[in-house]
């Protein structure tokens, strides 16, 4: 068995990568899925999240407000104040899920794809939280197209901002993460996702044989 850490930070691609992993044979569970499932009306982290951000973070009908729960952790420095929220419950999912793969196949690759893996450690919300994994992989790609794909993702969604804000609010989002400098020697693996689909495609099913080969060990 091995538990694979697959991180990058906005706009590198690696839910796309995820993708190509998944369909190799790895399993792969989103950090960002279980966080929605646990910040649902009812959930201790949602308690958590209205008890320390207040009701402006709720929509209407109760549900949380994650634009507006996003501006105030970015553009208020709270950022950090929400991941000791959040990260601890979903590290606690996480590991849940797999101690299910496993039991049902021991040489399974369990590959949790979260963009926050360095940055909770350096925190200190999950303490050794990077030490969890058997192997870390970093997506990178320059910090341009990382901005141009994230205003073009937000656009497909109909934002009702503007491109100039869209990119001001990726750069505020990126500035709040590790830079990708200092994460790239703490990798096991880099995947440059900066070119065709197919050259991304390929370092992946290297990459892949090479963890399948050691979860069989």
């Amino acid at each position: 068995m091995l538990r694979v850490g697959l991180t990058g930070g906005l706009g590198s691609g690696k839910s796309t990568v995820a993708g190509i992993f998944r369909s190799l044979g790895a399993h792969v569970v989103e950090a960002d899925s279980l966080g929605r499932q646990l910040m649902e009306p009812g959930q201790h982290v949602y308690d958590s999240i209205v008890a320390s951000f207040g009701a402006e973070v709720l929509n209407p009908d109760a549900t949380l407000n994650r634009r507006r729960l996003a501006d105030l952790a970015f553009g208020q420095n709270r950022l950090a104040e929400l991941n000791h929220i959040v990260h601890p419950a979903v590290i606690a999912a996480q590991q849940q899920w797999a101690e299910r793969i496993f039991a049902e196949d021991p040489a399974a690759i369990a590959m949790v794809e979260s963009a926050l893996i360095f940055e909770a450690d350096r925190e200190g919300t999950v303490p050794g939280w990077r030490k969890r994994f058997d192997r870390i992989i970093l997506v990178t790609a320059p910090e341009d197209l990382r901005i141009a794909r994230y205003v073009e993702r937000m656009q497909r969604q109909s934002s009702p901002f503007s491109v100039a804000e869209l990119e001001a609010d990726a750069r505020s989002r990126i500035a709040a993460q590790i830079p990708e400098v200092e994460k790239i020697p703490l990798a096991d693996y880099v995947i440059r996702n900066d070119g065709a689909m197919d050259a991304t495609r390929r370092q992946v099913e290297g990459i892949y044989a090479e963890l399948a080969a050691t979860a069989r060990v």
